[in-house]
């Protein structure tokens, strides 16, 4: 792919190489370890026509949000130390990303600001065989504080189309970020989506993730607590409806002692609907006082939906408090005969006892505009689906 005038030398080496990998990394099929749920024998990735994304930033006063392709001039230094630093290239999805990325957002929060309102990012995906290759690049310095809403959607889920991106969350010492990334795009769309935080001494990251559309993909989701006294709460939802397959793939590493982090994702899925859920809690050597905890629970609204949650513990300290727990389950047939033995009709039941099941998933989330959203965004889901 030809290089735009502005690159500098060292991103020029950058897409130089990820073009590379990408002729010599095959996409995985399901013999590749974390991938054997998902089936990519249908994906013609050459097909997709790399295209623009028209993409909507709402910046805030304190915060510098930029689009990448301007940062790159603006804020060479940063990017050239932080762009990359986080997500290793040595992949067939961040290759490709890393050789023809044109769009992304730098999100910048110096040392000492606490920003108020949250910054939104709107991306669509609307072209019909287009390909979007996406960087989010977001930065807290010490003591930062910012909230940023990220959210990929379709008008309808008739468009066939891909995306790859890529996010890297710095948190710097003491510094807190609130990240809510969602996505709603077309139900017949790829997503690929290869995530990475690290969070330094003291720092806070709070990570909420929804999943309603795509048609088949893979979302990484992988939390670095890398300073003593960091924390991570992650709290992941997902949604699908018939001929849909979600995958996500989760990972909370503890490198530092007296870390904590805490994961619970819930999904619904509707008939002919499937899931898998892999996680990891890994522990590093000397990450003495780790506290950490996973669950992943899914609820089957036929018999015809299948999921699979796959918890995973790698511990190599021995002072440590992990725990983990995985359950699928159907709608209780006593809940639902109890509720229409006291005058709600069936339909009624069900999404009560739906609602119910994700309402501990909301209650997680601090009151306030995110879990107004989030509660909002499962509840039109679900009308959707059921």
């Amino acid at each position: 792919m030809a290089e735009v005038a502005t690159d500098p030398a060292w991103l020029s080496e950058r897409r130089q190489r990820g073009a590379s990998l990408a002729q010599e990394l095959p996409l995985p099929d399901q013999k590749a370890k974390g991938w054997e749920f998902t089936d990519l024998s249908g994906l013609e990735i050459d097909s997709f026509a790399p295209a623009a994304a028209n993409v909507s930033l709402a910046g805030v006063e304190g915060a510098t949000v930029v689009p990448l392709a301007e940062a790159i001039e603006s804020h060479d230094e940063l990017l050239h130390e932080r762009l990359g630093s986080l997500v290793p290239i040595e992949d067939p999805f961040v290759a490709r990303n890393e050789a023809g990325w044109r769009d992304g957002v730098l999100i910048h929060i110096p040392r000492g600001v606490k920003v108020t309102e949250p910054i939104r990012i709107e991306l669509p995906l609307d072209e019909d065989g287009a390909a979007v290759s996406w960087r989010t690049l977001i930065v807290l310095e010490e003591g930062a504080e910012v909230e940023v809403w990220e959210h990929c959607t379709s008008q309808g889920d008739q468009t066939e189309a891909l995306i790859n991106s890529v996010v890297e969350l710095h948190v710097g010492q003491a510094a807190t970020l609130r990240y809510v990334s969602t996505q709603d795009i077309s139900e017949r769309a790829w997503i690929f989506a290869t995530q990475r935080a690290q969070v330094e001494r003291d720092g806070r990251l709070d990570w909420t993730a929804l999943g309603f559309g795509s048609a088949r993909g893979k979302v990484r989701m992988e939390t670095n607590l890398a300073g003593p006294g960091s924390e991570a709460r992650v709290t992941g939802g997902y949604a699908g409806g018939p001929g849909q397959h979600l995958d996500f793939d989760t990972t909370q590493e503890h490198a530092a002692p007296n870390t904590f982090s805490d994961l619970a994702f819930r999904g619904v899925l509707a008939a002919g609907a499937t899931a898998v859920w892999r996680g990891m809690i890994r522990v590093d050597p000397g990450a003495q006082g780790t506290d950490a905890f996973q669950e992943c629970r899914n609820l089957l609204l036929s018999t015809d939906a299948h999921a699979d949650a796959i918890p995973g513990l790698e511990i190599e300290a021995d002072d440590v408090r992990c725990t983990h727990a995985a359950a699928i389950a159907q709608i209780d047939r006593d809940q639902l005969f109890y509720l229409t033995s006291r005058g709600l009709d069936p339909a009624n039941a069900k999404q009560l006892i739906i609602e119910g099941f994700l309402e501990s998933l909301v209650e997680r989330l601090a009151a306030g505009p995110v879990r107004d959203s989030i509660s909002a965004a499962l509840e039109k889901r679900l009308a959707e689906i059921l």
